[in-house]
């Protein structure tokens, strides 16, 4: 189960903010005995409060005292353990140094990034090196972006499996979902539009469909894939009723999902087009309504960006830290359901639902299994290393690790 040659086999960083506290408590009630846990952040006094608070299976767990702006800090955590799951964000501004510290120690990580900018620069920093230590650094392991890089993972799976040919056109819509949107998601946003705003370049590399591509210059040219597109339910599968607005993380998890099929050496298809869109119902006014959708979220990144507008912006969003009640939690839930069309003609479709708020306790239990699947996966995981996905750092363990901990996750031929 555990690993001898290192003292701890995971640690939690950032474990008194809110998400990080989600993450130990989930932790303390779900981790098999005898997985050596760990909580770290800035201050030894709120981490024995999140410790206490836990109760008696955490009672021994050791605290470590780390801070995002001392590397040597982050250098002597990572080598403790074997792997490091970490809830601070934005990650642009307090991630970068964890992630080098994981990869040159060989030491698996798990994030909830959705910054297409910081894994971009993690990318570049650290995948040759995290490939020659055998570290996984594994970014998106929350609602950005397990639920689109595992229902496309089990999509593809089940169409090999049933030898009907490649994926072309897929889709993946939100058929439902109730949860608020978290503080540290927006702060995220706002980190993002700060450097675009500054730095022509990194606008375009945030807008390009292939950003998080190993190599850009071996992607296929399959034309514009929009992020803001209002579509025909009709269009994505026969029988789907209603026009689709554009999902709001699509921009992000639509580049993890690219990432996935290119790493995999394009097995999901070189002809695989993919977008994310959510249902927003069937009635004869959804095409007003997914445009108004698209239009709103538009205007929430123009207003990021203007300094009268990001004033009100910053004082009526969610602040970093914030969260819902747990019965507000326990209230939420998620359903998400991708299409696709095979290069035999064949219709396919997965799922991925789960209760509790997609952002908060969902997240926990996701970036929790991801963690808990660098830790016992052992030979059954994927024989990768480097800055990786979901899908192929983790692939089927964390399916199995997941449905076990009540998802659906699901493939089938339509």
């Amino acid at each position: 189960m555990t690993d001898n040659a290192r003292e701890l086999d995971l640690v939690v960083y950032g474990a008194t903010g809110f998400v990080g506290k989600l993450l130990a408590d989930y932790l303390v009630q779900h981790a098999p005995d005898g997985v050596r846990i760990a909580l770290a952040g800035r201050t030894a006094a709120k981490l024995e409060g999140v410790r206490s608070a836990l109760g008696p299976r955490a009672a021994q767990w050791p605290v470590i005292v780390a801070n995002s702006d001392d590397a040597a800090s982050l250098a002597a955590l990572a080598g403790r353990t074997r792997v490091v799951a970490t809830t601070v964000g934005p990650y642009a501004k307090y991630g970068h140094a964890l992630a080098a510290a994981c990869a040159e120690a060989g030491t698996d990580y798990v994030d909830l990034t959705g910054e297409v900018l910081f894994a971009r620069e993690s990318i570049d920093a650290n995948h040759d090196r995290a490939r020659e230590t055998g570290a996984r650094i594994v970014h998106s392991c929350g609602f950005d972006s397990i639920p689109s890089d595992l229902g496309v993972h089990v999509l593809y799976e089940k169409v090999r499996e049933d030898g009907a040919g490649e994926l072309t056109d897929t889709t993946l819509v939100v058929t439902s979902v109730r949860g608020g949107v978290s503080g540290g998601t927006i702060d995220s946003l706002r980190t993002q539009v700060d450097v675009s705003k500054k730095n022509p370049a990194s606008r375009h590399l945030a807008a390009s469909p292939y950003s998080l591509s190993p190599d850009r210059s071996k992607e296929p040219d399959l034309g514009k894939q929009s992020d803001m597109s209002v579509v025909n339910g009709e269009d994505i599968a026969p029988g789907l009723k209603g026009w689709k607005a554009p999902f709001f993380m699509g921009p992000y998890n639509t580049r993890v999902v690219r990432r996935s099929n290119a790493l995999r050496d394009w097995a999901y298809g070189r002809e695989f087009k993919y977008r994310e869109v959510m249902n927003v119902g069937s009635s004869p006014i959804t095409p007003v309504i997914a445009g108004a959708v698209a239009a709103g979220l538009g205007g929430l990144i123009v207003g990021m960006a203007l300094p009268p507008t990001r004033y009100v912006l910053d004082r009526v969003l969610p602040s970093p830290g914030d969260g819902p009640s747990e019965e507000a939690q326990r209230k939420g839930h998620f359903t998400i359901d991708v299409y696709t069309t095979t290069t035999t003609g064949a219709r396919y479709t997965s799922r991925v639902k789960a209760k509790g708020d997609p952002g908060y306790s969902a997240t926990a239990v996701m970036l929790g299994e991801s963690a808990l699947s660098l830790v016992l996966g052992g030979d059954a995981l994927p024989d990768s290393a480097g800055v990786l996905t979901p899908a192929t750092a983790l692939g089927d363990v964390l399916v199995t690790r997941l449905r076990d901990a009540g998802f659906e996750i699901s493939a089938r031929k339509l």
